[in-house]
C-alpha cells in the first residue's frame, strides 16, 4: 500500500518488491494505491517499462479511473479517495475504500509505504481480522524518509511526529531503508530500536553496471563533447532538494574549469526560478535541464555524467547515490541522513555540510579537474554496493521478514 507510484525511489522499491513476490516466489500480492497526481510523473504510465516490458494501453486506460488492474502480472487496486495532501473528506473514504479492499482480499501481510498510505494502511490493517484465523494480518511499515524534518514549523514537526508513534503502535515492525532512518525515529521517540530492521531499497542493478554502454549516444543528444565534464543531479525541482545551492557552487566551479557541464535530471514547480538563477550568474551554457525522464533512462544518465551531486537537505538514502556508485562514478553528497552509508568521505565521493556552498564547489573542482581520482573512487564504489542493492536481495529478506512475524504473530 502506497500513497500515489510517481516517479520516486520509494515507489520503484514497491513495485520491484511487488513483482518480485509474484515472479520469484508465487506470492499472491496486491499493489494499493492513489492516482499519480502532480508534477513528478507516473511509475505506471504506458511510457514507462518495467523490467523488460511494456505496459500494454489497456493497462493503462484501466488506470486512468478507479478500480483494478492488472500490471505484468501484478493486480493492482486503485482508489481515488487516496491522496497525499490532508483532507478530511478525502481521508475517510480513504479508509473505507482501504478496509473493503482488504477485507475482500483478505491478505496474510499488509506492508505499508508513504506518509499517507502508511498512516491509513496501518491503521485500518490493524484492525482487521483474517477470515481464515481470526487474528489480525501482520503489518509492516518501511520508512523511506521521515514526514518531520528540522526545516519545518514546530507545530507541523510535532504533529507528524505524533501521527508517527500513533502510526507505528499499529504494527509489528518497521523497515528502515538506511540506519539513519532509524537513529531518526528512535530519538524522535516513533518506536523503540527493536522494532526496527535495516533493508536497503534494492533495484535492477544491471543497467547502471552497463551504464556505460550509453554514454556517447546521450552526451551528443544532449551537445556533450569529449572535453566536457558532467556533473549530475537527479531529483525532483524542488524545495529542500539542493538546486538552489548547487548552482552558485556550479559559478565557482565553472570559474575554475569552464569545461564543466551540469546535467539537471528531472523537473518540478522550481524550474522557471533556477533557470532565472542561472541566467542571472552567466551559467547558461553550462547547465542542462532533461525533464522528467522514465526511470528505464536512469542509468543511460548517469552514464553520460562524470560525478553525480546530491545536495538535498532531507533524504532516506537517495537512490541515486548507489546508482551512481554502482555505475562507477563518484558521488558527492550532503551528510545528511543515510547518505553516509554509501558516499565513504574520500573513498567513494566526498560529505559535505547541508548548506555549505563553498565546500560543495570545493569538492565538485577536486573531481572535475582529477580523472583519475573520479576512475579510483567509481571503482570503490562499484565493488561495495553492486550486490547489496540488488531487488532481488531487499525481496528475499522482506520476504523473510513477513515469514517470521507470520510466525510469531
Amino acid at each position: 500500500m502506497i500513497t500515489r507510484m510517481i516517479i520516486g525511489g520509494a515507489q520503484e522499491n514497491t513495485l520491484h518488491n511487488c513483482q518480485d513476490l509474484v515472479h520469484l516466489h508465487g506470492d499472491e500480492v496486491l499493489l494499493v494505491t492513489g492516482p499519480a497526481v502532480g508534477p513528478e510523473g507516473d511509475l505506471l504510465s504506458k511510457r514507462v517499462r518495467t523490467n523488460e516490458d511494456d505496459i500494454d494501453d489497456s493497462a493503462n486506460e484501466a488506470k486512468g479511473r478507479a478500480g483494478r488492474f492488472d500490471l505484468d502480472g501484478l493486480p493492482i487496486e486503485l482508489i481515488d479517495s487516496l491522496r497525499r495532501a490532508i483532507h478530511p473528506v478525502h481521508d475517510w473514504n480513504a479508509s473505507r475504500d482501504l478496509r473493503r479492499t482488504l477485507l475482500d482480499f483478505d491478505p496474510d501481510v499488509v506492508h505499508t509505504h508513504s506518509a499517507k498510505g502508511g498512516l491509513l494502511g496501518r491503521h485500518v490493517g490493524w484492525g482487521l481480522k483474517r477470515t481464515s484465523t481470526g487474528k489480525r494480518p501482520v503489518v509492516v511499515h518501511t520508512v523511506h524518509g521521515a514526514p518531520f524534518h528540522k526545516y519545518q514549523y514546530k507545530m507541523a514537526h510535532d504533529f507528524f511526529v505524533r501521527c508517527e508513534r500513533w502510526a507505528a503502535s499499529r504494527c509489528h515492525k518497521l523497515i528502515s531503508v538506511a540506519d539513519a532512518m532509524t537513529d531518526l525515529m528512535v530519538d524522535a521517540g516513533v518506536a523503540p530500536r527493536e522494532k526496527f530492521v535495516t533493508i536497503h531499497s534494492g533495484m535492477n542493478v544491471d543497467p547502471f553496471v552497463h551504464a556505460v554502454d550509453h554514454r556517447e549516444a546521450v552526451r551528443q543528444r544532449y551537445g556533450l563533447r569529449d572535453e566536457h565534464v558532467v556533473v549530475g543531479k537527479i531529483a525532483r525541482l524542488f524545495h529542500l532538494k539542493g538546486h538552489a545551492d548547487l548552482v552558485p557552487a556550479a559559478k565557482l566551479v565553472a570559474d575554475r574549469h569552464p569545461n564543466v557541464r551540469f546535467l539537471l535530471v528531472g523537473d518540478g514547480i522550481l524550474r522557471a526560478e533556477l533557470e532565472q538563477q542561472i541566467e542571472s550568474l552567466g551559467l547558461k551554457e553550462h547547465f542542462i535541464f532533461t525533464g522528467l525522464v522514465p526511470p528505464t533512462e536512469v542509468p543511460a544518465m548517469i552514464g553520460a555524467m562524470d560525478i553525480l551531486v546530491h545536495a538535498s537537505y532531507r533524504e532516506g538514502l537517495a537512490r541515486a547515490l548507489p546508482q551512481a556508485l554502482i555505475a562507477g562514478r563518484p558521488a558527492i553528497s550532503y551528510d545528511i541522513d543515510g547518505a553516509r552509508e554509501v558516499v565513504i568521505d574520500d573513498q567513494t565521493g566526498y560529505l559535505v555540510g547541508a548548506g555549505q556552498v563553498a565546500d560543495l564547489a570545493d569538492r565538485m573542482i577536486r573531481l572535475v579537474g582529477d580523472q583519475e581520482l573520479r576512475q579510483r573512487m567509481g571503482q570503490e564504489g562499484r565493488s561495495r554496493f553492486t550486490d547489496l542493492f540488488r531487488h532481488e536481495t531487499m525481496t528475499r529478506r522482506i520476504r523473510e521478514l513477513y515469514a517470521d512475524l507470520i510466525s510469531t504473530h
